[in-house]
């Protein structure tokens, strides 16, 4: 099975805007579910040296076991294996050789972060047998970036080519971060429109409480997260916070239209054709609309590709996906999903963040993610101490996983996913903060220390 293979039903021509604006219509729902997404970053255990794909103990001789012993579908780019999936959940390989787990959309926070277990315990499993041991932090805690694997998957050869010209850090995006991410439904324009402004808004503190990559190539490199700080130099088109979202006409209708607009301005990095990714030059979606290319007119198959390259900190596509956390230990994976949903998809909860962040500009909340890379917990937002707003939020998210309820079987409502949250804010640093104090202290600058700390 290819990895570039097509959904039939996007591969019609497009001739406008308004059938652009409508592939996000097409997303609308009431049955809200979440799904998560987690990377992580490998080495081997002993050496501590990036794993590369080639070689028996190397990444695509692990995805191939897993593929032989355990029932995977394989997805396959040129030939090689750089996917797995199975069960609406799949197991991709990111440019850097970081694994990522695309989790199928569930009802409640009790199945995802059954199969995020699951999942943990399978990949240790099987690693194993590798000398390979997965790392939860947003950055490659030792490697230089030339020291990083490449992983061979077309796409990224094209990204590393045109976004290396864009952002002097964007290769350190690519193979040297790893991060959580989220995906929650939308039932309406409305509703897309205020889960979208909320979650670029509220995005700088979830980076602040989820803060984790403070050691980078041997030692502390001045940041908190040095992942966001990455990212804000990788591509100034595609990422960030876009101001159209922070309008008042953004929340007052239009929403889909607005966004179509501001993606078809985005130079677009590639269209698929059969097993190939063919580059568009630079071109911008807009472009290739209106005049095609090499023979070739737009698709909607080309517009959700094209979608999947633009990473401003939250995005929407057929789902709002959250994008502001680096890697983290187990406990806190759980919790990025449970305070997602217990704003998103509880009214009144949506409406009091909202509305404690709506004032906020996007210069402010940009200049704000910045103070965050650096300070965690301890920045200043255009609302007050990062710390006391984090607190805020959580507690807006536990009351609306509360009114939600979805207990398991012994009761427990969801609200029990955010505990790791309230212990960072009850100890008042990000996890960065609370390694780099270790670093100085009783870790003493050793590397496994930090590895022991990190490895799931």
């Amino acid at each position: 099975m290819s990895l570039t293979r097509l959904d039939p039903e996007l591969e019609r021509d497009v001739e406008d805007v308004a059938e652009l604006a409508d592939f996000f219509r097409a997303g609308e729902t009431d049955d809200f579910r979440v799904g998560t997404e987690h990377e992580k970053i490998g080495l081997y255990d002993q050496t501590l040296s990036p794993v590369p794909y080639d070689g028996e103990r190397g990444i695509g001789s692990l995805l191939a076991v897993l593929h032989r012993e355990y029932a995977f579908d394989p997805l396959e780019d040129g030939g090689n294996l750089v996917g797995l999936e199975r069960e609406g959940s799949s197991i991709t390989l990111e440019p850097g050789g970081q694994l990522e787990l695309s989790g199928a959309p569930l009802a409640t926070l009790h199945e995802t972060c059954r199969e995020f277990n699951e999942h943990l315990a399978l990949m240790k499993h099987v690693s194993e047998r590798f000398g390979i041991a997965w790392l939860g932090l947003g950055i490659h805690p030792l490697a230089k970036l030339d020291d990083l694997p490449r992983m061979p998957r077309e796409r990224y050869g094209l990204m590393r080519s045109f976004l290396s010209e864009r952002g002097d850090l964007a290769l350190w995006m690519m193979h040297g971060t790893g991060t959580v991410q989220a995906n929650f439904d939308f039932s309406s324009e409305a509703d897309a429109a205020r889960k979208l402004r909320l979650a670029l808004a509220a995005s700088p503190i979830i980076t602040a409480l989820y803060a984790n990559s403070g050691v980078s190539e041997g030692g502390p490199n001045g940041f908190e997260s040095r992942r966001a700080w990455v990212w804000r130099h990788t591509d100034p088109a595609r990422c960030g916070f876009p101001a159209f979202v922070f309008s008042d006409e953004w929340l007052e209708g239009g929403a889909y239209r607005h966004y179509a607009e501001w993606a078809l301005d985005v130079p677009c990095l590639f269209i698929v054709r059969g097993e190939h990714h063919v580059p568009l030059g630079g071109r911008t979606f807009r472009d290739y609309l209106q005049n095609g290319h090499a023979g070739e007119r737009a698709t909607l198959a080309d517009w959700n590709v094209h979608l999947t390259t633009l990473f401003p900190e939250a995005r929407m596509k057929r789902v709002i996906e959250v994008r502001g956390a680096d890697a983290v230990p187990p406990s806190l994976v759980c919790a990025l999903p449970a305070f997602w949903k217990g704003l998103f998809y509880d009214d009144a909860s949506l409406d009091a963040a909202l509305e404690r962040v709506r004032p906020w500009s996007a210069a402010e909340v940009d200049a704000l993610h910045a103070q965050v890379a650096r300070k965690g917990l301890s920045a200043v937002s255009p609302g007050g101490p990062v710390l006391e707003i984090a607190r805020e939020l959580v507690d807006l998210s536990a009351a609306g996983l509360a009114r939600i309820g979805a207990p398991n079987r012994r009761g427990e409502t969801e609200e029990l996913f955010l505990e790791s949250l309230y212990e960072i804010l009850d100890r008042g640093v990000s996890p960065a903060r609370a390694v780099l104090d270790l670093w100085d202290g009783a870790w003493a600058g050793r590397i496994d220390r930090l590895i022991e700390y990190a490895k799931y």
